[in-house]
């Protein structure tokens, strides 16, 4: 997922889609230990796409209690 399409989601998205990627990241980490997966690539992608959610969450949530402090 690229940043500019994660940068014009809500917040309520933004906080959905962390949930739903967390879970997917779940789901695939609990196969490889079961054995049933060797898709290292797609755990990459999901911890990267989560760190990118969690980036723009945070950005925001400073803008936001900057323009607040003015």
């Amino acid at each position: 997922m690229k940043a500019e399409k994660i940068r014009n989601l809500t917040e309520d998205e933004l906080r959905n889609q962390e949930g739903e990627l967390a879970d997917q990241l779940f789901r695939l980490k609990f196969q490889l230990n079961m054995g049933q997966t060797e898709s290292l690539k797609k755990i990459r992608g999901l911890r990267r796409d989560i760190a990118r959610v969690k980036t723009i969450m945070g950005e925001r949530q400073r803008s936001t209690a900057a323009t607040e402090k003015r």
